[in-house]
């Protein structure tokens, strides 16, 4: 193997761990964030969009 084909083939492997370290951590934080939204409903704080037309905060 000479040594382009090494140099493309590891930065093929660092793009791959990246981009699956990047969409791990965007699937654990989406977990999160989807645990403190049903938190909030669940003490009773609604979106802003669930309001009815005409109500102020």
């Amino acid at each position: 193997m000479s040594a382009h084909a090494l140099y493309v083939a590891a930065a093929y492997g660092i793009s791959v761990l990246a981009i699956a370290g990047l969409i791990g951590w965007i699937l654990v934080d989406q977990r999160a964030r989807k645990r403190e939204a049903a938190d909030l409903e669940a003490s009773g704080v609604r979106r802003r969009s669930q309001r009815k037309a005409g109500t102020t905060a």
